[in-house]
């Protein structure tokens, strides 16, 4: 196990510097070296490839940990209908628009919904890597996409949920689904209210306590203690690696927890998508290279179009709207776990997951160029629009700006965190129903008094 992890990290950390070196995003670097060092290029195995899953998959907890410690409940509330028409416009039409593909390229109804899955979610790291690159980590379109792209995540364990209940059962039925959605939703309550009750309030009481290496220890054991929750109740591993991290989020450690996370986060990363590489037979790229044009095209002009409209109907501006929906060209990290939870489950065609790393691989290769292109096109379609179009255009942007100006003078630095708030709220509930019980007790006894006399 140590010749392998040898082998992977040094063909991962060279290859990836390769592709800094070529300003390439270094996730290509890693898939790419999962390839060289698979079983299908040199015809036999560098390393062990059960080995290099069970990292894999830890990596994959890790990964989703750090995905829920980026969550802000704050950020997602502040976005408010950018970010839940956004990503509902987006990964509605996506799933519609990949459905449809599937359907069309004749493969089963279950096929299509793995690739329908597959094809509706962009990828966080990618997305926010590409915007830092640009120059436009500050641009005002960015906290709607974050918001967004926070939305799809969430969505995306949903559905990995979903899915491997579908392909256990082999059928695809409404009322089994709505049950299934109906328990994971009181599931996740009861988790989160929970958790940000006792969590929040037990490490900022040993706050002076915990170093650096207390804190860690005690956040990954958290974190696998929800994993084994979430598996005994009968939800993916995944669920609970990302529900905790949403828990740590809302606690005064969170910045702290996610910065000695990043070393974990980015060896585990590598490792993951090493896996995914390993799984691609270059020979099959060759062989369905028409197929994979036709997704990559599919996933540019869906996310493009949905990605404007969802943003623009949520409330942006135009010229904001096209900068997500050109940001969001490409798919990553939970199609590929979707893309593996279908192989695995052995429920999807084999064809298909060479197919979406491909096309993965090709998207995220032009991110960087479509997004150059958001503000050129928002320029042509301004210059070119009618009149009533263009005033439409100039009097959401007057209103967006009155709505940031109004935001910046009610900010209250002080005010209660997402967590502080939950916690009142549910205090308050409890003291209301005691206060409640001991009045209705109380004027039972007297009326019982009364009855004696």
């Amino acid at each position: 196990m140590v010749q392998d992890l040898y082998i992977l990290m040094i063909t991962a950390g060279i290859v990836s510097l390769l592709f800094k070196l070529l300003k390439q995003p270094v996730v290509l670097g890693y898939i790419v070296a999962g390839i060289l060092v698979g079983p299908h290029l040199f015809g036999e195995n560098l390393v062990s490839h059960e080995n290099v899953e069970t990292w894999g998959n830890i990596g994959v907890l890790f990964v989703l940990f750090c995905i829920g410690l980026e969550f802000r409940l704050k950020n997602l509330f502040e976005s408010g209908k950018v970010a839940l028409v956004g990503a509902a416009t987006i990964i509605g039409g996506m799933l519609l628009l990949g459905f449809g593909v599937g359907l069309s390229a004749e493969l089963n109804t279950m096929n299509s919904l793995f690739l329908a899955a597959m094809l509706c979610m962009s990828s966080t790291t990618i997305v926010m890597k590409a915007v830092d690159e640009a120059g436009l980590s500050k641009a005002r379109f960015v906290k709607g996409a974050t918001s967004i792209l926070i939305f799809e995540d969430i969505v995306a364990v949903v559905l990995m949920v979903l899915l491997s209940s579908v392909a256990v059962k082999n059928s695809f039925e409404g009322s089994v689904l709505l049950e299934k959605v109906g328990v994971l939703a009181i599931t996740l309550v009861i988790w989160f209210v929970v958790g940000i009750l006792i969590i929040p309030t037990l490490l900022r009481k040993v706050r002076k306590h915990l170093n650096d290496e207390i804190l860690i220890i005690i956040s990954l054991g958290l974190c696998l203690g929800m994993v084994l929750t979430a598996e005994e109740a009968g939800f993916s591993s995944a669920l609970g690696a990302f529900v905790m991290g949403m828990i740590l989020a809302e606690t005064k450690e969170a910045h702290r927890i996610e910065k000695l996370m990043a070393p974990l986060k980015y060896v585990f990363a590598a490792i993951f998508f090493v896996s995914v590489g390993m799984m691609i037979d270059p020979v099959s790229l060759v062989e369905y290279w028409s197929s994979i044009i036709y997704v990559a095209v599919v996933i540019i002009v869906g996310m493009i179009v949905f990605g404007t409209l969802g943003c623009w109907w949520g409330g942006e501006t135009l010229h904001d709207a096209m900068l997500t929906g050109f940001s969001f060209v490409q798919i990553g990290e939970f199609s590929f776990i979707i893309a593996a939870l279908g192989s695995k489950l052995g429920v999807t065609d084999p064809v298909i997951y060479p197919i979406i790393v491909a096309a993965s691989v090709f998207t995220t290769f032009l991110t960087p160029y479509i997004m150059k292109a958001a503000t050129p096109c928002y320029n042509f379609i301004y210059n070119h629009a009618s009149e009533s179009l263009r005033a439409k255009i100039d009097r959401r942007e007057k209103e967006v700006e009155q709505a940031e100006q109004t935001a910046a003078r009610d900010t209250d630095s002080n005010a209660p965190s997402s967590a502080d708030k939950v916690r009142n709220a549910v205090k308050h509930t409890l003291i209301t129903k005691h206060i409640v019980n001991l009045f209705l007790k109380n004027m039972s006894e007297n009326n019982e008094t009364e009855k004696e006399k």
